[in-house]
């Protein structure tokens, strides 16, 4: 695959800090339900000798079930519910990768991992093209501007024609696209790849989980391969792609104009190995971040560090808490003292681990763009900001308005207490939003979707001992609202007793009963601001 090298790389002669960070490639995997983003995981970590049997997706008994997926409950669905992290090394690169969840269901999860990575990889279903929730994902990493790069999955399946799937990413996505190989075949009929600038050949048949050297073949001897090949129309098509596509260009997709890609099929591990190449040479090193005061460059000698996620209960065994970190800039060292921004309360970093989905090891050291586990007793928080003194907040870790509202009933009341422990923990965390009724009604949970509601009364009844059932909620939307002039607030809270509500950090909240209400509502209250979406951070900086 002639991809070119990052130029800037080795160029010149950098600090041992800035070349170790130099290694780094943080990226995440996206795209709709189904598409294969977590087989294709599980291949990117065979590839990188992190495991030794890739798991199958919905595994029969006597299989290994997905590495990734290691809940209960995404087990017995085969679905991703939780972003797993999984750091491995190849190549003399050091890989961290964030499968996150497919399911729409759990979209605020993936939304605050984009935060923490430098690039993505978007799987395409070679036979659906673009669906709905990879079109979401693309525009939040548009927003971000995250370089993407494209695996169009399943080729060895009836799939469309190559060129009808890159005009609808162009079209869909206003992407321009740069095939770097070429589907030979598609069905039952595909018989590998062929690189589009060095023609080099990829074959299924005694290819699949290599990556490298590419053979050496004409056209006409990879057509000989299958009768229903035609060579004369494989040349045809080399010639159309080479002739009407884009070249790949390094700037223009590090700006995330362009997406290189890439044509294989994760079940088979085949052109997996090319994606992983392509990702160490020419996905961004970690990136510069910003925070309220300042940018904050990768290669600064101090670290800095943010939470993008909090897991707690991973070992059932052990009543633990993990704050996910992604560190900005600097080395982490295990045992070193770091200033945590909201309370500026020092805390000390005695057992910083690396993950493999749900199993671990002690992280002595780290660098900026590796994401590390921090075990705490809840005194972190998503957005919190880690550094070394500095007093400065990270932005751009959203919390959303939920989309469905309901209230708990406890059958057994004397579990109250647990209850109340139970929800704020998994709110913390980032499972559901917890509004508590100023009128003292029972708490409201808030969720984007069913599935969530699913997987919140499973951990609650696995973890936490509790049975609960949902009442439908009265009020069906939730704003975060806000004013310039604190007592306006405060006499706007003072006339809604009965729809208002504190959210997880103490910020008020307005419950309405449905749209037409909240509108009623905001045209009476002049000077009240009312928000969908909150910077987690800004919140955590008031609390």
């Amino acid at each position: 695959m002639n991809i070119p090298v990052r130029a800037a790389e080795g160029a010149e002669a950098r600090s041992p800090l800035a070349a170790e960070i130099g290694r780094r490639r943080t990226f995440a995997i996206i795209s709709h339900p189904d598409a294969g983003k977590t087989t294709l995981t599980e291949k990117l970590l065979l590839f990188g000798g992190a495991i030794q049997l890739a798991g199958q997706v919905k595994a029969k008994q006597n299989r290994r079930t997905t590495q990734s997926d290691w809940m209960a409950i995404e087990k017995e669905r085969g679905i991703s519910v939780v972003t797993s992290v999984m750091t491995f090394e190849y190549d003399g690169h050091v890989f961290n990768l964030l499968d996150t969840p497919g399911h729409e269901d759990f979209s605020e999860d993936t939304y605050r991992t984009l935060t923490a990575v430098d690039a993505a990889v978007m799987v395409i279903d070679a036979a659906k093209g673009i669906e709905a929730r990879t079109r979401k994902l693309f525009e939040v990493c548009r927003l971000r501007d995250i370089p993407i790069l494209t695996f169009i999955n399943k080729m060895d399946r009836e799939s469309r024609d190559p060129f009808d799937l890159l005009d609808e990413i162009e079209k869909t996505l206003a992407l321009d696209t740069a095939p770097v190989n070429w589907p030979v075949g598609r069905g039952r009929d595909f018989t590998g790849t062929i690189d589009i600038e060095s023609g080099g050949v990829r074959l299924v048949e005694g290819d699949a989980g290599k990556a490298g050297t590419l053979r050496t073949m004409s056209v006409p001897e990879v057509a000989a391969l299958n009768p229903n090949l035609d060579a004369a129309a494989i040349e045809e098509e080399l010639g159309l792609v080479r002739e009407a596509c884009k070249k790949f260009d390094l700037e223009s997709f590090l700006e995330g104009h362009l997406s290189p890609v890439f044509f294989g099929s994760a079940l088979k591990n085949f052109g997996v190995g090319d994606l992983l190449d392509a990702i160490g040479r020419i996905a961004p090193p970690p990136r510069a971040q910003k925070a309220d005061k300042r940018e904050v460059a990768a290669d600064e000698k101090n670290m800095t560090a943010f939470v993008f996620k909090i897991q707690a209960n991973m070992d059932p065994n052990h009543r633990d808490r993990i704050a996910f970190a992604r560190l900005c800039s600097g080395k982490l060292v295990r045992g070193m003292k770091v200033k945590q921004s909201r309370t500026g309360k020092p805390m000390a970093l005695n057992a910083p681990q690396f993950f493999f989905a749900k199993d671990r090891s002690v992280a002595d050291e780290a660098y900026a763009g590796d994401v590390v586990g921090i075990p705490n007793h809840g005194t972190l928080r998503i957005g919190d900001t880690l550094t070394e003194g500095e007093d400065l907040n990270f932005v751009g870790v959203p919390s959303f308005a939920p989309e469905i509202l309901r209230r708990v009933r406890l059958p057994d009341a004397m579990k109250a207490k647990k209850l109340k422990e139970a929800l704020q923990q998994l709110a913390e965390e980032g499972v559901v939003q917890v509004f508590r009724p100023h009128d003292g009604s029972p708490a409201m949970v808030g969720v984007v979707g069913p599935l969530q509601l699913d997987v919140l009364r499973v951990r609650l009844k696995d973890e936490y001992g509790l049975e609960v059932n949902w009442d439908v909620s009265e009020f069906q939307l939730a704003r975060w609202i806000a004013a310039d002039d604190p007592k306006a607030l405060e006499t706007f809270i003072r006339n809604n007793g009965s729809g208002i509500a504190d959210d997880l950090d103490g910020d008020p909240v307005f419950m309405a009963k449905n749209q037409f209400y909240l509108d009623y509502t905001r045209e009476r209250a002049p000077g009240i601001i009312f928000t969908d979406v909150k910077d987690v951070k800004s919140a955590a900086k008031k609390g």
